[in-house]
């Protein structure tokens, strides 16, 4: 079934259901019936047990199997109605004026200088700067909130640049408007293109001079006002401590580019910081700006950004409004979503980087009903749903912030700043609906998955825009240890909305209904960490005892298991085939599912569970994104990065020990004719399974350069490993 909107017989949109969702269906009936068939054989199994030790055993997998069924149920709601969405922006301007498209104000938010390289941030906001929009309707601001003046130094020779990168883009109609980006491909076939590399290379070597430098010298202050603005940084200045800086680096009413022709607004904030206020980390960050762009220009639509997601396609906001233009949903339409992609994956994606099914696979099946989840990034938002729902509006406490409000005076006027520099105060939010009714909602570190589920609870739908040319490329994680770090806040943070009043299971089936109330559940995802654990160690602790516990090869029970196992993952790839991916990088998508639940999952688990009875835990930590030149050539050569000694590696490693010396403990016991093979075949495969999963840490082991597990952990898994078997020993002996 095909939908086409038109708008004076001209198309905006189309979509179309996938052709795979009545076998969906099918399936997950007849996958979901065999799990409830094996869930009983446990129930009857731990009824009839005969010892201590089977109960135990009986009673971990029974529990087991329930979190993989609630898992795998949850899952299923996605994949009922999955639609593919296509636009015509080219139609657009015929429908529309260009006069009477919507302003833009575009977000984009850093927090470490050394962390979030100043130039990755630049070179996001000058891809977005340089859309093909009217620049009078285009303004950018940046929050810092490291609260740094090397990020404002970055931005201040940025903006000279861009006088001439923007002309230079529309004249040659460049698509390429990340200059990283462009200067990296052939670009010989412009004459020009060469004297604006050079110009892009001293600001880029002069950026990092002062980055090293860890200051801003005199010698590249070039003007009393340049002089003026870093002199807030006083000695008393510290990131977690400091007043308010709005500094306006452009002026679409008085900048203009080498052409003559206006350029868009570039803003640079960093909101006030006090030690003694809470400041809800980029949740606040967030809400300060959507006030600071309320008060400067308040334009109707939002686009938010990570500072490393630069845009990768100039017509990505005419995309946008071909939704938010549509009579016909405008009303309801809160935000329109684009996937995140990645640049300089390896060929494996060994990392799962990508995270398809989170970022693609779902949205796609949640766009079927009311809409796909926000990921934080590559989201185009109308402001008017950060103030209630479609039907309530809730003013905030300002009229001048109201959605609706007309900023009529310029943006570097005294009243325009003295109320910016007001609402970025510290203390502005209390006895306030910020964070809690309106704005971006806190109470959870993965503030992009609440405050999308709020928004959808309140009845705003949402659209997901998947172009074949990608929106936006970004940066990912290229070692190990920032994946797991980064997995493990988000496992916390959807902990903490999952288990808290606002629970998909209660409050979203309740306010949005079954379907996308359980599509939210993949929040729970940290309790995969669960079966993992348990399938990853009881299963060949008891072979290395030999104890039999799955069903013989000859019993029709054994089938069931196969059956299970096999249409799970055969599901799985066939979700991943269905958007281009191949076979290698779902493999390193499963495998790295596998990684994440014995580390990033158990411990944002545990870590949860800590936070939850008061005990004091690690707070928030930026994922880096900067580059070491070593890493990046093992991660070209395929080689997983470890490095460093983390809690994070101790159970992978000890895994690796304990399903290795299972699996060949199971084949000496088949050999010596102690058991047969029939009864020791699923554990035995369980226990290879878990071997070709852990080929990455083995590797890790037995490396030498400086990617390697280090020696301690090992030494600790391998201590831990011998002790799990003497106290399994001891216990399933008796």
């Amino acid at each position: 079934m095909s939908t086409t909107t038109t708008h004076n017989d001209l198309p905006l949109h189309t979509h179309k259901r996938s052709r795979r969702t009545t076998t969906n269906r099918v399936f997950a009936v007849v996958h979901s019936c065999a799990i409830l068939a094996l869930l009983y054989r446990h129930a009857l199994s731990l009824l009839h047990s005969t010892s201590l030790t089977s109960f135990f055993i009986t009673l971990t997998f029974l529990i087991s199997d329930s979190i993989l069924a609630f898992m795998y149920s949850t899952a299923q709601s996605p994949r009922m109605t999955p639609i593919y969405r296509k636009e015509f922006p080219e139609n657009l301007k015929r429908v529309v004026k260009e006069s009477d498209f919507p302003a833009l104000d575009m977000i984009i938010c850093t927090a470490d200088p050394f962390k979030e390289p100043p130039m990755n941030v630049v070179n996001t906001a000058l891809s977005v700067m340089a859309y093909d929009y009217p620049t009078d309707k285009v303004s950018v601001y940046v929050s810092d909130d490291g609260g740094s003046a090397l990020t404002l130094f970055a931005f201040m020779e940025a903006a000279r640049f861009a006088s001439h990168w923007l002309p230079f883009c529309r004249e040659n109609s460049i698509v390429e408007r990340c200059p990283e980006a462009y200067f990296e491909t052939d670009h010989s076939r412009l004459p020009e293109a060469d004297k604006i590399k050079i110009m892009y290379q001293g600001m880029k070597v002069m950026v990092n001079n002062v980055i090293e430098r860890g200051k801003v010298g005199d010698e590249y202050i070039t003007g009393e006002r340049e002089r003026l603005a870093f002199r807030k940084w006083t000695d008393g200045f510290t990131r977690q401590d400091h007043p308010t800086i709005i500094q306006v680096l452009l002026d679409n009413s008085e900048d203009r580019d080498i052409a003559d022709n206006s350029m868009p607004n570039l803003i640079y904030v960093s909101r006030e910081k006090s030690r003694t206020s809470h400041h809800n980390f980029k949740a606040g960050a967030l809400n300060a700006l959507l006030r600071v762009s309320a008060t400067m220009t308040n334009a109707p639509i939002v686009l938010t950004l990570d500072c490393d997601m630069f845009s990768n396609d100039p017509q990505t906001p005419h995309r946008a409004l071909c939704y938010f233009l549509d009579p016909k949903i405008q009303s309801e339409l809160g935000y329109v979503q684009f996937p995140q992609r990645f640049r300089g994956i390896d060929k494996s994606d060994m990392y799962a980087s990508e995270n398809r099914r989170l970022f693609e696979i779902n949205p796609q099946g949640m766009d079927g009903v009311l809409g796909p989840n926000y990921v934080g990034t590559g989201c185009f938002f109308s402001r008017r749903v950060f103030f209630g729902g479609p039907s309530k509006f809730l003013p905030p406490e300002n009229p001048q912030l109201g959605p609706n409000n007309v900023v009529d005076k310029p943006i570097q006027s005294l009243e325009v700043l003295e109320l910016a520099h007001h609402v970025a105060a510290c203390n502005y939010e209390k006895n306030s609906n910020w964070g809690s009714k309106i704005g971006v909602r806190y109470g959870s570190l993965v503030e992009d998955y609440f405050t999308g589920y709020h928004l959808q609870c309140e009845g705003w739908k949402s659209i997901f825009c998947n172009p074949d040319k990608p929106a936006f490329s970004g940066d990912s994680p290229i070692n190990l240890i920032d994946v797991l770090n980064q997995t493990k806040r988000w496992a916390i943070g959807l902990l903490e909305v999952c288990f808290s009043r606002y629970s998909p299971i209660t409050f979203g089936i309740k306010s949005m209904g079954p379907r996308m109330g359980l599509a939210y559940c993949y929040g729970f995802w940290a309790i995969w960490s669960i079966p993992i654990t348990a399938y990853a160690f009881l299963p060949q602790l008891a072979l290395l005892n030999g104890l039999t516990i799955f069903p013989k090869v000859s019993e029709p029970w054994f089938l069931l298991y196969v059956f299970v196992f096999i249409g799970a993952y055969f599901e799985d790839l066939l979700d991943f085939h269905s958007i281009g991916v191949t076979f290698q990088k779902w493999w390193s998508d499963q495998r790295m599912w596998l990684i994440k639940g014995l580390s990033s999952f158990l411990f944002g688990s545990i870590e949860f569970f800590f936070k939850s009875f008061g005990i004091a835990t690690l707070g928030f930590n930026v994922t880096s994104k900067v580059l070491d030149e070593d890493q990046s050539k093992r991660y070209e050569q395929g080689s997983m990065e470890f490095g460093v000694p983390s809690p994070l590696f101790v159970p992978l490693t000890t895994a690796a020990v304990v399903n290795l010396a299972a699996f060949a403990w199971g084949h000496v016991e088949v050999f010596r004719g102690s058991n047969g093979l029939e009864g020791l075949l699923m554990q035995m495969f369980i226990a290879g399974f878990g071997i070709a999963n852990c080929m990455p840490i083995y590797e890790g082991i037995i490396r030498s350069d400086k990617g390697k597990i280090p020696t301690k952990i090992t030494l600790v898994s391998t201590f831990i490993a011998f002790a799990l078997y003497a106290a399994a020993y001891v216990t399933l002996r008796n």
